[in-house]
């Protein structure tokens, strides 16, 4: 597991000993690592010193422009999945770096599956090796960007409980996790949740959790007329899930209907329903609790006489104590984001996103509230509907926001996310959205937006 290894804890020996930490199925997971393919060509028209190779079990790349401007970028890359090769993505803001005077580098982490911890600490090796590497000087900034579980990587590797607990520890100086599970394990709460309503909902809410493959085609026909890759149309019981699940990702607001309706990323959604909580042994027991959720089918926080019944017989899910406890051989096996820090973060997030919710953005701005760091955050949300899919321009300025707040002192404007209200607004969204698309924007990023809710004139 390279840099990430766990590592058994040492005595000095006899009764006085601490137990060796338990191991979990992912320990004995091994990832093919393709070293030729780590080799990558320097932008058309640029001229930078490009460096590749392993580090730690984990493929790199790292790029330097003639210009640098001593500033260091780290980029964390997403999901990749279970039975794939090990990879290296270069970050979707690459030539606005390069452009800049900025280094990059990226690492492949030495695991797949959701394993951020070994997305922490082999993104923080990689920081940490970036002159032996190089041979260039320490750089004078370190910066952070990820995307979706690079933006739980993100957010993990700038807490002070990383920093207390890694075994490569870097101060960054400032974070843009977008798309971001910003919640930790709360997103498999979501997953959880979604699931037992929608066994609610179709007439069978005491069917074990575990067992949905068994119910996963009766709840679809009782939920929906239509449910395949491109069309979900939901039936009466299924416009009352549509209502609970409104609420789970982060309430009324635009673009969730477009969001919904993302029948592509809906069956991702439930492709993720029937875990046993050990999200795929990266845990030795479930971490999934949906003891204190509360479930409300419209706008109304009042519980209606509807909803208190649908409260009181849905399936509670209780996790296993502990199955995420702090450990004494580095990092929690999934790194917790506490909203503990005190540098800049800029925060961007789709309003449409049903895999990784709005909502992500709302435990985020309340943990970092109680913590004290609220003051340091700054959210924005996007009018997109799917999961991820952000112009390049709204990528960049939320970077240069960020780096411009750093170096300045001057907080950039940000959207609230907690107030019910503001977010149902018809405009919410609008501040941040920038539709326009660009030589790296993706094939259909322009024809999506699009289909998007035009923003009220003023």
């Amino acid at each position: 597991m390279g840099s990430a290894v766990l590592l058994v804890a040492c005595g000095g020996g006899g009764d006085d000993a601490p137990a060796p930490e338990e191991t979990r199925p992912h320990d004995a997971r091994t990832f093919p690592l393709d070293e030729a393919a780590l080799a990558f060509e320097a932008l058309p028209g640029t001229t930078t010193n490009r460096f590749h190779g392993v580090l730690g079990g984990a493929g790199y790349r790292i790029e330097v422009p003639e210009n640098w401007n001593g500033r260091l970028v780290m980029y964390a890359h997403g999901y990749r999945g279970t039975d794939v090769p090990l990879t290296v993505s270069n970050p979707s803001i690459r030539a606005h770096l390069i452009a800049n005077g900025y280094a990059w580098a990226a690492s492949s982490y030495s695991k797949n599956y959701y394993d951020v911890r070994a997305g922490v600490e082999d993104t923080n090796a990689l920081a940490l090796a970036f002159s032996r590497i190089t041979g260039l000087a320490e750089p004078t900034r370190r910066y952070i960007i990820g995307h979706s579980l690079g933006g739980h990587v993100t957010g993990a590797a700038i807490e002070e409980e990383t920093f207390r607990t890694a075994n490569n520890k870097v101060r960054y100086h400032g974070a843009v996790p977008m798309c971001g599970v910003m919640g930790d394990t709360e997103l498999f709460d979501y997953f959880s949740a979604y699931q037992t309503a929608a066994q609610y909902f179709a007439g069978v809410p005491r069917y074990p959790t575990t067992h949905w493959a068994d119910i996963n085609a009766l709840v679809r026909s009782r939920l929906f007329t239509t449910f395949s890759n491109t069309v979900i149309t939901p039936t009466a019981d299924g416009e009352k899930l549509k209502g609970v699940v409104m609420n789970l990702t982060g309430g009324n607001r635009p673009i969730f209907e477009q969001g919904f309706a993302n029948a592509g990323l809906q069956q991702v959604v439930w492709g993720t329903f029937g875990g046993d909580g050990t999200i795929n042994g990266i845990l030795t027991g479930s971490v999934l609790d949906t003891r204190n959720v509360v479930l409300q089918i419209d706008s109304d926080p009042a519980l209606s006489t509807e909803e208190t019944q649908l409260n009181d017989n849905l399936l509670r899910v209780t996790p296993v104590a502990d199955a995420n406890r702090l450990r004494r051989d580095g990092l929690r096996w999934i790194p917790k984001v506490n909203g503990e820090f005190r540098i800049p973060v800029v925060s961007i997030h789709t309003l449409g996103d049903m895999y990784v919710p709005f909502s992500m953005q709302q435990i985020y701005k309340r943990r970092a509230d109680a913590n004290g760091s609220g003051d340091w955050l700054v959210q924005r949300a996007v009018r997109a509907p799917s999961h991820c899919d952000f112009t390049i321009a709204e990528q960049v300025a939320a970077f240069d926001d960020m780096v411009t707040w750093e170096q300045t002192g001057v907080k950039p404007a940000g959207d609230d996310v907690l107030t019910p209200a503001t977010v149902a607004d018809a405009a919410y969204g609008c501040a941040h959205t920038d539709n326009t698309v660009g030589p790296f924007d993706g094939s259909t990023t322009g024809f999506v937006r699009g289909l998007m809710p035009a923003c009220p004139t003023p």
